[in-house]
């Protein structure tokens, strides 16, 4: 209720100065704005208005300040991106000059510390996405794509994952388990893609078909139906058609690489943490032989980065194998990633015709559903 929103914000007392007091205990800043994440997300609306009151929106701003732990900046920024989520706290937001300062948190984005990194992600999406910068070109019109031949699908993942404009890059920071298939589809012999873990959580890693269903609001991913197998390194488990085993791997970590063999002629997926491989994996080709997609499911606040190709693998298998990069072919018009706002742009483009099916919006109407009269 408004009421208990009110009382909330006064127990918090939250400003610019209480971000400044106790730097030196980031836990308790990095709870806290983790907490008005969370509330702005399920709030969003009037409700979400009235809790970003003066004072906390300058306690999130000031967390944003370099003086701050990066975990602090990393959720506050998340905070202010929930915040955004309404028209009326974006404005607000955006009217603070927030943009300045994400400008140079976006220099982190290949961080060698792989926290600064996360904020570098979100403070370059953000600025693309959702607060931006007066005579800021948009990544994805700067980011050189020569080599790239195959990336994550922008046209082929659940709706609130966060793809970089290069497209190798993916993270989640809604509270749903969003997904997302590659550009390129493998029907016969042997391929090996490589992601590198950014941070430690929960995410599903590995192979499916276009079959495989993207549920992300039911907790739905890959390896959670007959068409997906996936690779879990923080409950160090197997996923098959929503059923887990463990392997014997230890948890991963931020910094570790991932690897991922398919081999269709032996009808076998083999899975590696820094090189050292599990025994094979074969239950998903009961299901399905060809058609397998590179794949991967994330948690809240999780990110990685993969590999395709492009560049060197770091653990490189001893068998022959093939490359997306090598074999995969995208249009210069394909591989952009537009920013939300300048997708939704073009969707109000496109004219549908008045006699167009309305569930479809492509075929002429041929069927009237009663009573309604649809």
């Amino acid at each position: 209720s408004q009421d208990a929103l009110q009382k909330l914000t006064e127990i918090l007392n939250l400003s610019g100065a209480a971000a400044c007091r106790d730097a030196c205990h980031p836990a308790k800043h990095r709870n806290t704005t983790a907490v008005l994440g969370c509330l702005a997300e399920k709030l969003a609306g009037p409700a979400s208005i009235g809790l970003l009151s003066p004072g906390i929106l300058e306690y999130l701003l000031h967390s944003l300040n370099f003086q701050s732990h990066p975990t602090v900046m990393l959720f506050a920024l998340i905070a202010l991106e929930k915040f955004a989520q309404t028209s009326e706290n974006k404005m607000t937001v955006s009217e603070s000059c927030i943009s300045d300062q994400l400008s140079l948190l976006e220099k982190w984005t290949d961080n060698p510390d792989y926290l600064k990194r996360q904020v570098g992600f979100c403070a370059q999406w953000s600025l693309d996405n959702l607060f931006l910068k007066e005579g800021r070109p948009f990544t994805y019109e700067k980011v050189d794509l020569t080599n790239i031949r195959a990336m994550l699908n922008s046209n082929d993942v659940s709706e609130y994952l966060k793809i970089s404009p290069h497209g190798l890059e993916a993270r989640c920071d809604a509270s749903s388990f969003e997904s997302v298939r590659c550009t390129f589809c493998v029907d016969s012999g042997v391929w090996y893609y490589e992601v590198t873990v950014i941070t430690s959580g929960v995410m599903q890693i590995g192979w499916a078909t276009k079959d495989s269903k993207f549920l992300n609001h039911e907790g739905y991913g890959i390896g959670d139906d007959e068409y997906s197998c996936a690779y879990d390194g923080c409950r160090q488990l197997i996923w098959y058609n929503a059923r887990s085993k463990p392997h014997s791997h230890p948890c991963w970590k931020e910094g570790d690489t991932i690897g991922f063999l398919l081999d269709l002629q032996e009808k076998q997926m083999i899975f590696y943490l820094n090189g050292n491989q599990l025994p094979a994996e074969k239950q998903v080709f009961s299901s399905a032989v060809s058609g397998f997609f590179a794949a991967a499911s994330f948690m809240s606040y999780q990110q990685c980065e993969f590999n395709f190709g492009a560049k060197p693998f770091k653990y490189p298998p001893a068998m022959k194998f093939s490359t997306f990069n090598d074999y995969a072919f995208l249009t210069a018009e394909e591989k952009i990633i537009l920013p939300r706002h300048r997708r939704l742009a073009l969707l109000k483009q496109v004219s549908i015709r008045e006699n167009c099916c309305t569930l479809c919006c492509d075929e002429v109407a041929d069927t009237e559903l009663r009573p309604c009269g649809h």
